[in-house]
């Protein structure tokens, strides 16, 4: 049986016409270059890593009107341009790429559907300008940040959502001024969430689910998030524009205006203390005094991705703290870094445009998102469907189908032909049917050890019956 290769790769963007640079992270050679693309910060995702897409920059502050791009792996021009309402700024979408979920310069957040375009939610969501959309680990939560200083957490799943007396969970109104970036640990609703901003104090800010902490400068207090009190303070030298939290979620980065990237400690004492400032334990820095814009980890969690104001790329080995490589990608800022995998393929890198044609021939394009929604009530109910594995206590057939049914729907899908937006549904049922299969191992050696347990009680009742 083969096995597909695949290879790691940064792809950058920035607020300037230069395209998506996509660089193989252990080589930093250019693997493809991606045209006509001038993306705002968080403006840039993968789509089930299949696909490319990006919101664009508004041509004036004042302008009403923008655009998302679709781009084809491996296809350098865009395949597809969508006009949504308004200009949209952060995206971010499901791990199976089913929805995309885009926040709006006037405060709404808007909900697609990949495979129709169908715009299947919007609501008003913040005050100003939407800046960040994050999900959590088990996709049953998201998590927004915007021009107004507030971040909300909103309940994206079907089960959660029924049961809430309203949208929205959570309601941050710490910061002051534009949130700049949010990033979520692992947990669901236990997870660790971090966010940044403009405010005048310097602060971070990060939560816990259970535990709510904010970092402000020079004020120092605690909080509970079920209760709405202040955990930890940290008081920051320089203003932080992004922030990565380490794969095992012991420290977190802080990127700064002032070109230092802060190592924080979540795991230490209170009373531990650096040059830097309570709770932060060292500082990564080339001396290049230009602002750090962005920050992304590899898939290893060892290489720490950032771009930043120069124009350049700098990835980190976070184990020796040394750079190991650095790229340049244009000369304006860089406003998003993201890693992704892509497929290792040295026939189809040489043959692009043979590939190109040929995909044009045997797949459709995925069809430009909806402008409006369908439905004359924005109201109306919608359904949420994620492939994330629920715990056990939330288990039911409506979200495990049997492995039959899911083989006997990919099987159809396959013959009706692959198409983009069949591909994606096909990727998806994938999943779901190789879900079912493990959690139908489990039941499987939940049942055998107890069969085992009941067995051994009996022989040791046996015995002990005839020693006595």
């Amino acid at each position: 049986m083969e096995i597909s290769k695949t290879m790691e790769v940064v792809m950058a963007s920035s607020k300037l016409d230069a395209g998506i640079s996509c660089f193989d992270i252990e080589t930093g050679a250019e693997q493809l270059r991606l045209k006509s693309c001038a993306s705002p910060p968080h403006g840039l995702i993968s789509l089930s890593e299949r696909f490319f897409v990006s919101s664009q920059v508004r041509e004036s502050s004042s302008s009403s009107s923008g655009s998302i791009l679709h781009w084809s792996r491996d296809k350098p021009v865009a395949d597809v341009k969508s006009f949504p309402a308004e200009p949209i700024s952060p995206l971010v979408s499901n791990s199976d790429g089913t929805y995309i979920i885009g926040g709006g310069c006037s405060g709404n957040i808007y909900l697609w559907e990949v495979a129709s375009g169908r715009l299947l939610k919007k609501w008003n969501a913040h005050y100003r300008g939407v800046t960040c959309l994050v999900l959590s680990d088990d996709e049953s939560l998201l998590i927004s940040g915007a021009e107004d200083g507030c971040v909300r957490v909103w309940i994206f799943d079907d089960i959660g959502r029924t049961a809430a007396t309203h949208l929205y969970e959570h309601n941050f109104s710490e910061h002051t001024l534009k949130v700049t970036d949010i990033v979520t640990g692992h947990g669901g609703c236990n997870a660790i969430i971090i966010s940044s901003s403009e405010d005048p104090f310097e602060y971070v800010e990060f939560f816990l689910i259970l535990l709510y902490a904010l970092v402000w400068r020079n004020i120092s207090q605690v909080w509970s998030l079920s209760k709405g009190k202040l955990l930890r303070t940290i008081d920051f030298p320089s203003a932080i524009n992004a922030v990565a939290l380490d794969p095992c979620e012991h420290i977190f980065y802080a990127g700064g205006k002032d070109g230092k990237m802060y190592v924080v400690s979540l795991t230490g004492e209170n009373t531990s203390a650096s040059k830097y400032g309570m709770h932060i334990v060292g500082a990564l820095s080339d001396n290049s005094n230009t602002a750090v814009t962005c920050l992304a980890f590899s898939k290893s969690g060892v290489l720490l991705v950032s771009g930043w104001e120069d124009g350049r790329i700098r990835i980190w080995d976070t184990k020796s703290k040394q750079i190991v490589r650095m790229l340049q990608h244009s000369k304006g800022q860089v406003s998003n870094v993201i890693v992704v995998h892509r497929p290792l393929n040295s026939a189809s890198q040489t043959s692009m445009a043979t590939q190109s044609s040929a995909s044009k021939r045997n797949a459709s394009l995925l069809p430009p998102l909806d402008k409006y929604v369908t439905s004359t009530d924005d109201n109306d109910d919608f359904k949420t469907v994620t492939a994330s594995q629920p715990p056990l206590s939330r288990v039911t057939d409506a979200l495990y189908c049997s492995s039959d049914v899911m083989k006997s729907q990919i099987k159809e899908l396959q013959q009706e032909g692959s198409t983009a937006a069949s591909q994606l549904e096909l990727d998806r049922l994938r999943v779901e049917c190789k879900r079912s299969l493990q959690m139908s191992e489990q039941w499987k050696k939940m049942h055998g050890d107890l069969h085992q347990f009941c067995a051994d009680e009996l022989v040791d009742y046996g015995r002990n019956g005839c020693a006595k």
